[in-house]
């Protein structure tokens, strides 16, 4: 059943991305361009999700998933140099390729091999991530 719950919502959320246009590189670059041609969709499509999920935070409270296990706490977080970093490298990924992993995900049908050079490119990134954090965190703390 989670598997199937799965499927339907990620299936939901890539036909959301087709449909706001969000999979369009130049979509989203021109939400960054706020200095020359503007295009404020990305803030509609951000409200569109960003509001029924906190509505939903509040409703499940107290409650159980419908498919078993428990809803994930919230997790108490402060700003640090790691998120920083990898904000910033995030969005400067996000700015040059106009993508992000859902996205880029969901490019891969029409993107051809940019698609598939910004996927490698991006797992590559996520797969080094750990390692390169730990690497940081050492020199940060070395006397």
């Amino acid at each position: 059943m989670r598997g199937v719950i799965a499927f339907v919502a990620g299936a939901l959320f890539g036909t959301g991305l087709l449909i706001s246009g969000m999979t369009d590189t130049l979509k989203v670059q021109g939400w960054l361009d706020v200095f020359g041609n503007w295009d404020p969709t990305l803030a509609f499509v951000m409200g569109g999700a960003i509001l029924p999920m906190l509505l939903a935070w509040r409703l499940t409270r107290n409650r159980r998933p419908i498919a078993g296990g428990q809803f994930p706490a919230p997790v108490a977080s402060g700003i640090d140099r790691r998120l920083v970093v990898g904000s910033g490298l995030f969005g400067v990924g996000w700015a040059l390729a106009g993508l992000c992993p859902g996205p880029a995900l969901a490019s891969l049908s029409y993107g051809g091999l940019n698609g598939f050079v910004f996927l490698i490119a991006m797992v590559a990134g996520m797969v080094a991530a750990p390692t390169l954090g730990a690497q940081l965190d050492r020199v940060a703390n070395a006397p």
